[in-house]
């Protein structure tokens, strides 16, 4: 066993060179705890030979190297997803202070836990997520974060889809019809309901970018969706501050409004998973990470990212539940079909609600990027990289979009899932692994501030899932008796 005497970066092959002895190691180093078995050689002294070959280096190894500015990007995309559409519906259940908080609470817990992920593996010998929970709770930890990752992936997948059939081809709510844009700009006919207007989408749109086969190459992709996120905090913001000018809203509740008992009080549980929803991006942190030169540098661009998208979130809830008030849906984009008194206020509506139709194609190879990978690890393990297996590539990727597809089609709204989801495996994925990663502490990188933080991370994302999701089946329950 050697150890090195500093911290060194990721290198194909490193020398040392004493007179006539010369130690290659032909594999990669990286940070924390290693050791190598490397050839030794007996060799005759080279005149004037230099330590390191002389050669010009690799154009593959740079252009490998993904971007600061790009992995804030695609960290960011990866958060701000169909999340925030459910963010204004969560201000009318919880009140504005209590959403508010929540808001930052689970931001600043987001971060640790990404931290946690990080500093897990550069201390170990894993480069993604299962890899990590492998170390710590052998082949079973494994396959249960690959599956609830692509539980989630999946899941996300497919509110996104519902979102943007909702925004093209409308939906039915309580009775009442949306149109979508489709529907007002053409009237309605065969070829822009809900199965086309999909249909083209799928096909033209979303199919060539899941087809890239590295994260970077999404960068740009994820600029554009992050800036039309922004476009839409701006649009809707402006929109409720000339409403809020003109008299025409209503002041918004600060705190919920607990009518009957106890029944009311749990279910503000249930708006809690869905903000959890909103800030589960951890699945990417690897991925993006490991094509940076430093992987260390994905920390700094995930606190930038959570901060940048805490501050979207609180904008769109507090803006768009001023802007409707209890009138909130549970998809917001839908209450952007109420018709104006103005045509520039229309005009506004369909910017809404298109723009972030955009955004949400732009984010979701992002999604597919990691249900593609964990589902290739769970079943592939001992095969090639799946960039290099053209059968593979193609043999996951389209059984994945056509059952999202199908999916997208079958289920009618958004709360149930994002309840679903944010209750179980998003807040697995985001808080009660990554705590329970630092609680193991099988590379011994843990400190006792760590382990306290996440105990309290434990013990309130289990907690909070049980209450959750006990309020969601009494609830449901109640419903079907009545």
């Amino acid at each position: 066993m050697i150890t090195m005497p500093r911290k060194i970066d990721v290198v194909n092959h490193l020398f040392f060179s004493h007179k006539s002895i010369i130690i290659t190691l032909p594999f990669p180093l990286r940070r924390g705890k290693f050791c190598f078995s490397g050839s030794i050689k007996k060799m005759s002294p080279a005149i004037k030979a230099p330590l390191l070959p002389n050669q010009e280096p690799s154009s593959s190894s740079s252009e490998n190297h993904g971007s600061f500015a790009g992995a804030v990007f695609n960290i960011s995309t990866s958060i701000v997803g169909a999340g925030i559409m459910a963010i204004p519906a969560a201000f009318k259940v919880l009140g504005v202070i209590p959403s508010l908080s929540i808001i930052v609470i689970i931001a600043w817990l987001s971060n640790v836990s990404a931290g946690f992920l990080m500093k897990s593996s550069l201390a170990g010998e894993s480069t993604t997520y299962a890899g990590v929970m492998k170390e710590s709770f052998g082949k079973s930890g494994a396959v249960a974060v690959t599956i609830v990752t692509m539980v989630v992936t999946f899941g996300s997948m497919i509110i996104f889809s519902i979102i943007i059939g909702d925004v093209l081809s409308g939906n039915e709510k309580d009775g009442i019809i949306h149109l979508g844009l489709l529907q007002e700009w053409f009237g309605s006919h065969w070829w822009n309901t809900r199965f086309f207007g999909l249909l083209f989408i799928f096909v033209f749109l979303l199919l060539p970018l899941v087809l890239c086969r590295r994260v970077e190459r999404l960068a740009l992709s994820s600029a554009i969706s992050f800036l039309l996120a922004l476009l839409f905090v701006v649009i809707s913001s402006v929109l409720a501050i000339i409403a809020l000018v003109q008299g025409k809203t209503k002041p918004p509740r600060l705190f919920p409004e607990l009518n009957d008992g106890g029944l009311s009080f749990f279910s503000l549980f249930t708006a809690s998973p869905v903000i959890v929803t909103a800030f589960t991006f951890h699945f990417n942190v690897h991925p993006v990470a490991f094509e940076l030169k430093d992987p260390l540098d994905v920390l700094s661009a995930t606190r930038i990212s959570v901060i940048l998208c805490a501050a979207i979130y609180s904008a769109t809830g507090l803006f768009c539940y001023l802007l409707f008030g209890d009138s909130t849906m549970t998809d917001v984009l839908m209450n952007f079909d109420q018709s104006t008194s103005s045509s520039i206020g229309s005009l506004l509506n369909d910017i809404v609600r298109l723009s972030y139709a955009i955004h949400l194609m732009l984010v979701f190879p992002l999604l597919n990027f990691s249900l593609r990978a964990n589902l290739d690890e769970l079943l592939f393990p001992m095969k090639l990289s799946l960039v290099e297996d053209n059968k593979r590539f193609f043999g996951i990727t389209f059984p994945l979009l056509i059952s999202c597809f199908l999916g997208a089609i079958a289920i009618p709204d958004i709360w149930y899932f994002f309840q679903f989801l944010g209750s179980t495996s998003t807040v697995s994925i985001a808080f009660i692994f990554p705590a329970a990663i630092v609680l193991r502490n099988v590379n011994g990188f843990s400190t006792l501030r760590e382990k306290i933080v996440a105990s309290v991370m434990l013990v309130l994302a289990v907690a909070t899932s049980i209450i959750a999701i006990s309020t969601n089946i009494y609830t449901f329950t109640a419903t079907e008796e009545t």
